[in-house]
């Protein structure tokens, strides 16, 4: 019950409160606008293939909410919204559902109303620790197309009650990508993944990341309005901790298929982290207020978002999503990082030239 009340309480903290950590590395790209585009923006395609799956864009709706019996309502809203428009989301963290079972189908919902979309299941790396058959039942309980294992260790480590063991988790993050019948996502929260974590977790198994950046909602801002004294200092202090997601993006999509997720609020940040060499992009505060509300709210939203990747491509001259690679001017502390990165690389004889 503890971990489904807490649940509960960051959505209404996610509703009421601002929780939004600052700068996602996004500010400091541009893409290149064409004048004579040369195409039909009715011919462009957005459609993307992922895992087996068609998607009509690159976009997805990352792992939100479960385990609770209000955030039913919530997944359902969502699901209907991404199976009408050929999409895909993840569920929120299974954990409370696997403890106590009777609050399943507050994410077993979202298959039942998304049949042929893109599912990713979601558990805690700090579960499976405990326990790695916790992977099989998350991916049974919503019969999904992959299963995200979300690192989070920034959000447990400013948590008074929070699982701060992270040894060992490359071992049990190779024994399910060995054993589990669908492919894993190493997922993080809003800290962002560099490379070398990329390389680890490539090395272990794991089919993609989702680099889950700074930028986007800060779990450490969100403990600040759950907590007292010390541990609400402390989530001040790293409201702002971690990589930024185009940082995350630049460092690590020639390693795995990468998600940027983190502070995507428009359809410009989804092309934007495409032409940067994601593969999708996936955004989750934008969609809760609208899923409070119905399924046709989140379409709206999700339109909102397809349209804007549509009018960037077209005055890109991208007639398809490959076609956006590499159409971006980088500045600012991007640019910086990308140098640093590169210089790095290079004196470790990771990068010739």
């Amino acid at each position: 019950m503890e971990t489904s009340n807490r649940k509960l309480e960051h959505i209404k903290i996610c509703l009421q409160e601002k929780v939004e950590s600052d700068y996602s590395g996004f500010e400091d790209v541009m893409l290149i606008h064409s004048a004579l585009p040369e195409l039909n923006l009715e011919d462009i395609d957005t459609g993307v293939e992922f895992m087996g799956k068609r998607l009509s864009a690159p976009v997805l709706i990352a792992s939100m909410t479960g385990g609770h019996r209000d955030a039913k309502v919530i997944n359902r809203n969502l699901a209907v919204a991404v199976e009408e428009l050929g999409l895909g989301m993840g569920v929120g963290s299974q954990r409370a559902a696997i403890e106590e079972p009777e609050l399943a189908d507050s994410f077993s919902v979202v298959r039942e109303y998304a049949p042929k979309a893109f599912i990713y299941a979601n558990i805690g790396v700090a579960q499976l620790l405990e326990d790695s058959e916790v992977a099989d039942k998350a991916v049974e309980m919503v019969d999904a197309d992959a299963l995200a294992i979300h690192l989070n260790f920034l959000q447990e480590a400013i948590q008074p009650e929070g699982d701060t063991n992270a040894e060992g988790c490359l071992n049990a993050i190779e024994e399910v990508c060995s054993s589990l019948k669908v492919p894993v996502i190493i997922k993080e929260t809003g800290a962002g993944i560099s490379r070398e974590v990329a390389l680890a977790v490539k090395k272990a198994g794991a089919s993609a990341i989702d680099v889950g950046g700074r930028g986007g909602t800060s779990w450490s801002g969100v403990e600040v309005y759950r907590t007292e004294g010390l541990w609400k200092e402390i989530g001040r202090d790293f409201w702002n901790w971690g990589i930024p997601t185009a940082f995350c993006v630049v460092d690590c999509s020639d390693v795995l298929p990468t998600i940027a997720t983190g502070g995507i609020r428009s359809g410009i940040d989804v092309a934007k982290a495409i032409a940067l060499g994601a593969r999708l992009a996936s955004s989750a505060l934008p969609f809760l207020r609208p899923a409070t509300i119905s399924s046709s709210e989140v379409v709206e939203k999700l339109k909102y978002f397809l349209q804007g990747l549509r009018v960037a491509m077209f005055l890109t001259s991208s007639r398809s999503v490959d076609d956006l690679k590499g159409k971006v001017f980088i500045t600012g502390k991007l640019k910086e990082w990308l140098e640093y990165r590169l210089k790095s690389r290079s004196e470790s004889g990771v990068v010739k030239g």
